[in-house]
């Protein structure tokens, strides 16, 4: 009911400026944010609903407007109340990379998203909240209290929990080891629209942070989504250290040094992944998301056998027998 209620009122808002406007649903995301297509005069926007004593709008306003100042094409603002949680934005489309790439797409794809992320990362990050060691470490913790313990059951021995928290102490210090910029924080193929002109459109990025050069960039190259063969992972990671050191983003690095910072990052960002796919099943009822949890662990079972940081977690999972139990 209480939807139904802010539906209307957010007609009733969208309606004051735009009196023949129609809306359809267009999505809704992992938070409490829901999202609807605007119709009027032959054109469509966005309408964005994110009920205030939930989701606070402000830091969307405020990325947004660093983002669009860098050259990124995200939304516009055209209208927005932040006391009723309620925006009309530019209409990016309805095409998610997700729905376009393939084998034959994914080089200009992801060509597209990486010369888009190299503006993202060159953006005003004055202010932002900053990935430090408290919010890597409680991210990571996600996975033992949702995955481990809610989702999986598991109860674990002292011993246990001792190799875990000791992993989440070697990520954390590895993630902080590399040079800093802006972070999209959850750039993937669901949050990148294929757009005719400046492809791709960003959407999703209110949680920005000022957090670790490789965040972003394994988000998109192991996405969650959709899997690519390990070849092709490094070819394109590798073009875009070279592109994004030419743009000054950070210093020149070896490949080593950079496919190892690739790696414990997107470590760190898929061990904290499958504690929030179980969290949005068993908290938020959202039970698509545990389609998505083999391929997460996957991530975390290959890339993880290959760095000491973490051999001796993967050892535990093994031991747990914890994909076969997913």
């Amino acid at each position: 009911m209480t939807q139904d209620l802010r539906l209307q009122q957010l007609t009733d808002w969208i309606k004051e400026t735009w009196p023949e406007a129609t809306l359809s649903v267009a999505s809704a995301d992992a938070s409490f944010r829901r999202y609807f297509r605007i119709h009027h005069d032959n054109k469509t926007m966005i309408a964005m609903d994110a009920p205030p004593e939930k989701e606070d709008s402000s830091p969307f306003i405020d990325v947004t407007q660093r983002l669009l100042k860098a050259g990124v094409h995200a939304p516009e603002i055209l209208k927005h109340s932040l006391e009723q949680g309620f925006m009309v934005l530019s209409d990016l489309g309805s095409t998610p990379y997700l729905d376009r790439l393939k084998k034959e797409t994914a080089d200009d794809l992801y060509a597209d998203a990486m010369t888009a992320l190299i503006k993202i990362q060159q953006a005003e990050t004055q202010g932002l909240p900053v990935y430090d060691t408290d919010l890597l470490q409680q991210e990571m913790q996600l996975m033992s209290d949702w995955f481990l313990g809610t989702h999986l059951q598991l109860d674990l021995d002292k011993n246990q929990q001792k190799i875990i928290s000791h992993t989440f102490v070697e990520l954390t210090n590895a993630v902080l080891e590399q040079p800093q910029a802006f972070v999209h924080r959850d750039y993937h193929s669901r949050n990148l629209m294929l757009t005719e002109n400046d492809n791709p459109g960003i959407i999703d990025y209110q949680d920005a942070v000022l957090g670790a050069i490789t965040y972003d960039l394994v988000s998109l190259l192991r996405d969650c989504y959709i899997a690519w063969p390990d070849n092709k992972v490094e070819q394109w990671a590798l073009t875009y250290r070279d592109q994004a050191v030419d743009a000054g983003v950070f210093d020149a690095v070896d490949d080593q040094t950079f496919m190892r910072w690739f790696d414990l990052m997107g470590l760190q960002r898929h061990i904290k992944v499958l504690g929030i796919f179980a969290r949005l099943y068993h908290r938020d009822g959202k039970e698509n998301y545990l389609n998505d949890l083999p391929q997460t662990l996957k991530y975390v079972m290959q890339v993880g056998k290959k760095h000491p940081e973490t051999q001796a977690l993967i050892q535990l999972f093994e031991a747990l027998e914890v994909s076969e139990k997913i």
